[in-house]
């Protein structure tokens, strides 16, 4: 199971690094739960999970986004990243759980300082219209 969320993360990797947003459909199992640090209540299923990480990827993958530590420990991988939206520095932590079959089944974003958390919205907010309409 270690070699099948080995790979796993290779291709979340691989998203972050190159943009390849195909590689969330064979990442994402069906029934992922996706808990952003905008939004309240849980992104529940495949579709409206995709859309959330692909709105962050272009909002927080920018060339100053990098991943600073990463642990992962039975079925459960901790991720920090550090990044850079205009002027303001943004640090976070991806916390991602993976089911028997190395697919994500939970995918928690949290992020700081506040006004990291402020830009993030105003970001976040202006890629999901784009992506709904």
């Amino acid at each position: 199971m270690q070699n099948l969320i080995k790979e796993t993360l290779d291709k979340w990797h691989q998203v972050v690094k190159n943009g390849d947003l195909a590689l969330l459909d064979e990442i994402l199992d069906e029934n992922v739960v996706f808990h952003s640090p905008i939004v309240w209540t849980p992104q529940k299923g495949k579709a409206l999970s995709k859309m959330y990480l692909s709105g962050a990827k272009y909002v927080l993958g920018t060339d100053k986004f990098h991943y600073t530590r990463e642990v992962v420990e039975g079925t459960m991988a901790v991720l920090e990243f550090s990044t850079q939206i205009e002027e303001i520095v943004v640090e976070g932590i991806d916390f991602i759980e993976f089911n028997e079959s190395g697919k994500i089944i939970n995918f928690k974003v949290m992020v700081r300082p506040l006004k990291a958390m402020h830009i993030l919205q105003e970001k976040m907010a202006e890629m999901l219209e784009k992506f709904k309409g």
